[in-house]
């Protein structure tokens, strides 16, 4: 198995989920498959849906909820 690296697709803040009290996208150790939204980013009051972009197990998040990302920063690694 080796690691995948989702990377944020532009600037911004990363959110795990669609609303404060919603349940996150995706949980730490969860399978994902390519096309599943893993979280959103949020740029000047629009939101960008992340998907996963790979197939896999055991999903590990490397950004906290609601923290600033920039263009390219690994937001998430899932094994593959």
């Amino acid at each position: 198995m080796s690691k995948i690296e989702i990377r944020s697709p532009l600037p911004g803040t990363f959110y795990r989920a669609s609303a404060p009290d919603a349940p996150p996208f995706k949980a730490d150790g969860e399978d994902v498959t390519e096309a599943e939204t893993i979280g959103v980013i949020e740029v000047m009051k629009t939101f960008q849906e992340v998907p996963a972009g790979v197939t896999g197990r055991t999903i590990t998040f490397l950004v906290d909820n609601e923290e600033p990302v920039m263009a390219g920063q690994v937001i998430a690694e899932v094994e593959a």
